[in-house]
């Protein structure tokens, strides 16, 4: 009986041993996608507003930054300005050029273009602008802490 439990104990940590470079073979994960070489996005994607990336964000400030070769790049949308054409790297971004963005009045709500012209290739994203939020209390309406309420 016992030459059989070693039998059987050898046998499996046998087969262990032989089955641990294939298992260690097929974990091997393939090599790292390589970066695209431009790209163009409203806001930055920090760690504190990752949520903000191609978003339009009203009453506050606005960038677009891009990654071109090349000089002179430019950014075009049909519902934004662009100023302040700044080279050099962003804080946590890899990107070559920002521009200070402001919306064009009387934009509604939707989804629009982002383009930044390179001297080599055009990118383009695609960037959403929230519906204007409520921004005057209206007339008549109840204040807290005012006394209104009071009965």
């Amino acid at each position: 009986m016992r030459k059989t439990v070693v039998f059987v104990a050898a046998a499996v940590f046998g087969a262990t041993a032989l089955a641990a470079p294939a298992t260690a073979q097929q974990s091997t994960s393939p090599a790292p996608a390589t970066p695209p070489p431009g790209f163009v996005q409203l806001n930055a994607n920090t760690a504190v507003n990752q949520t903000l990336v191609n978003k339009y964000v009203r009453d506050a400030p606005n960038v677009a930054l891009a990654k071109c070769a090349g000089d002179k790049p430019t950014f075009t949308s049909p519902v934004l300005t662009f100023s302040n054409y700044t080279p050099g790297p962003f804080m946590g971004v890899d990107a070559n050029v920002s521009a200070d963005v402001a919306l064009k009045p009387g934009t509604p709500a939707g989804t629009y273009e982002l383009t930044v012209s390179c001297s080599e290739q055009n990118y383009t994203t695609q960037f959403t602008v929230p519906a204007p939020q409520v921004s005057k209390v209206p007339s008549g309406a109840a204040k807290a802490g005012d006394g209104s309420m009071a009965g």
